[in-house]
């Protein structure tokens, strides 16, 4: 039995390549794409319930960012929305380094123009005019195009004395224009003074997230204001807020319910009630306008 421990025993050496590549063979197969995280709990979730609960979170109700063409499908009545200005793109007014190129990838990416899409169209057969921001194009940042647009479609609107919904989601002023987009908010809330005194209708509906400039503008001139559940809304980061005023910031800061609290926005509605809500608001003005 000792001799047994000195026998010199036979191994089969087995490459592990062969074995990584056995491994992978035996992988289940999942196409890329069927699956989705979501930010907030973190559940794994099936893409197309979600695209079918209107990218919402069915285990914890959070809303995902939408395109502005999603936003316009959810929202309008069917092949009611015409478009305007959909040729119109930015150009280098300060002559920022590397700003065309940013412009040209974000305009391969997302297939738009610019950040906002402006247009009227029909919510349950009630005329009106909307700009829809986008967050997939440069943060929704506002520069020269994005204030002309949004400006136009409000001077179109009091000419035709329509009303006006506004679909907020931003980063701010867009920092490559400069001054030029800080001029921005004053070009649009100046469109939007004359709609008021025209007796129209301005709703705006602030969406995850609303921030900068926008925020300190056009966003919070609504006569009425709605926000979509657990948005970001404020002016400048919480950092910088904390830094400047040293202090420690309540829980919620910033966010749609927390704003909620404090007076500052009318309603949270959830994205499956938003159609419903904005054509109920605009038939009930129409019927005080009548």
């Amino acid at each position: 039995m000792i001799k047994d421990l000195f026998k010199k025993q036979k191994y089969i050496t087995v490459s592990t390549t062969a074995l990584e590549q056995k491994s992978e063979e035996q992988k289940p197969v999942i196409p890329e794409g069927l699956w989705i995280k979501c930010s907030s709990c973190g559940k794994i979730l099936y893409k197309s319930d979600v695209e079918e609960n209107m990218q919402v979170c069915s285990n914890c109700n959070y809303h995902f960012r939408l395109s502005a063409w999603d936003r316009i499908r959810y929202i309008l009545d069917r092949d009611s929305f015409m478009e305007f200005d959909q040729n119109m793109k930015s150009a280098n007014p300060i002559a920022f380094e590397g700003y065309e190129k940013k412009i040209n990838s974000a305009m391969d990416s997302t297939g738009m123009n610019e950040a906002v899409i402006t247009g009227r169209g029909m919510i349950r057969g009630t005329d009106t005019v909307i700009g829809v921001m986008d967050s997939n194009f440069m943060m929704g940042s506002m520069g020269t195009v994005v204030g002309e647009k949004l400006a136009r479609a409000v001077e179109y609107a009091t000419v035709k004395g329509l009303p006006v919904i506004i679909f907020t989601c931003s980063g701010g002023a867009r920092m490559q224009e400069g001054i030029v987009s800080l001029m921005q908010m004053a070009k649009v809330s100046g469109a939007l003074a004359k709609h008021n005194e025209a007796g129209l209708l301005y709703i705006t509906v602030l969406t995850d997230p609303t921030t900068g400039g926008v925020t300190a503008s056009f966003a919070m001139l609504g006569d009425i204001i709605l926000s979509e559940p657990g948005a970001l809304i404020g002016f400048a980061g919480k950092r910088v807020i904390q830094n400047t005023i040293k202090q420690e910031l309540p829980e919620g800061f910033q966010t749609a319910e927390f704003l909620l609290q404090k007076g500052f926005i009318d309603m949270i509605v959830p994205r499956k009630e938003l159609r419903s809500a904005l054509a109920d608001i605009l038939m009930l003005h129409s019927e005080g306008v009548r």
